[in-house]
């Protein structure tokens, strides 16, 4: 590794599209809890 290497951290682009990833994941995965619950405590 030199010091006149460039950082290694990503791009703003490519951070804010994990970013927006991420949090689809989430909501995704907080969704289908949610549905599953509401599914079992019916009759």
């Amino acid at each position: 590794m030199l010091w006149s290497d460039p950082p290694d951290e990503p791009p703003e682009e490519l951070r804010r599209a994990q970013d927006m990833l991420r949090r689809a994941g989430t909501v995704l995965a907080v969704a289908t809890l949610t549905l599953m619950v509401l599914l079992s405590l019916r009759p």
